[in-house]
């Protein structure tokens, strides 16, 4: 893309007011020497702490540069995102976490392989200074996105990429509600694209992803992607009646040769079979569950996340800060339309 191509940061934050003010600083020096039009977009994720009016500060003192999106209430990572995607308006969108273990000063090596042809750039992230607790369950997410997917990418877990545009309003178009950003965009990229980032330790403040968070994102993530678990339980379920109806011949055939008194000496083995079947149904039905539920959701049709306040926005040459809440359809339908007509070439 041409050096005219207008660049997006999408940030989400939540409770990261330790961090936004280094952040901000950071994001537009390393932006003011990309030598392009550029806007950092902050979604404050329902914050507890200080950062919404940090925020709005940093818009007021980069006027035309740095623009707030202002969630009601918490919704979560990959939903703050979705809300900075359907705010920003470059051409290269990039997306980076507030917490400042993923550098800035890395974006321009992203946009290099934007420039040469590839559609979604992903990082990887080297001299990792994670713990254990999260650096394993990565890995095993990796290692899962890339046989689901077929796409081999290192690290789906670094939030530092960058799309273009028309990647994000594919994106936009989805209407699922388990929505894992990384996969979602792969599958609308004709190519693809990695450059290894350094990770620092974090600065301030603490990791917003509990063990519990990583577990409902590795459920997110295979109930979204794809319904090979079903087809494995299937399997299972066949392999399971075949060996019960075997093994209920071979008691059968046991108790006609030994007698009567050998099949009540095995009562407790017949429990312990027994136990196990029970286990794998409730497994079984613990995945169904979560696939119904996604459904129930996606069913619903409830919006991602509700826009209270966007602040520093530039329209007809000022800066404007709405005085009322957006309303549901301008939030939901009107950024939508705004984006096909670019996208079209309108």
């Amino acid at each position: 893309m041409s050096m005219d191509s207008r660049v997006s940061l999408v940030i989400p934050v939540y409770n990261e007011e330790a961090n936004l003010e280094e952040l901000v600083a950071r994001c537009v020096a390393t932006c003011e020497r990309l030598g392009r039009p550029y806007e950092i977009v902050l979604v404050d994720d329902g914050s507890r702490d200080s950062s919404e009016q940090k925020i709005v500060a940093a818009a007021a003192k980069h006027r035309g540069r740095v623009v707030g999106v202002l969630l009601n209430r918490n919704y979560g990572q990959h939903s703050a995102i979705m809300a900075g995607f359907a705010e920003a308006t470059g051409d290269i969108i990039v997306t980076l976490d507030a917490d400042l273990q993923n550098p800035p000063e890395e974006i321009p090596r992203l946009l290099e392989k934007i420039d040469a042809g590839c559609d979604v750039v992903g990082s990887v992230r080297v001299n990792r200074r994670d713990s254990l607790l999260r650096t394993m369950p990565s890995l095993l997410i990796n290692k899962m996105v890339r046989q689901v997917t077929g796409v081999t990418m290192r690290d789906y877990g670094c939030m530092l990429r960058a799309y273009k545009r028309e990647i994000v309003f594919a994106m936009l178009q989805c209407n699922e509600r388990s929505t894992f950003i990384p996969v979602l965009a792969n599958t609308f990229a004709r190519t693809t694209g990695e450059v290894e980032v350094q990770h620092a330790e974090r600065s301030a403040g603490t990791s917003k992803y509990s063990p519990w968070r990583l577990v409902n994102l590795l459920f997110d993530l295979t109930t979204c992607t794809t319904t090979f678990p079903l087809r494995v339980l299937s399997v299972v379920g066949v392999l399971i009646s075949m060996a019960g109806f075997a093994f209920a011949a071979l008691l059968f055939a046991l108790r006609l040769y030994y007698g009567p008194k050998w099949a009540v000496e095995g009562t407790f083995t017949l429990f312990a079979i027994l136990f196990i079947f029970v286990g794998a149904q409730f497994i079984g039905m613990g995945l169904l569950g979560e696939y119904i539920g996604r459904i129930y959701v996606d069913v619903r049709a409830r919006p991602r996340y509700f826009v209270a306040k966007v602040v520093g926005r530039m329209r007809g040459g000022e800066v404007t800060e709405p005085a009322a809440p957006i309303s549901a359809p301008a939030v939901t339908g009107g950024r939508r339309e705004a984006l096909a007509t670019t996208a079209a070439g309108g």
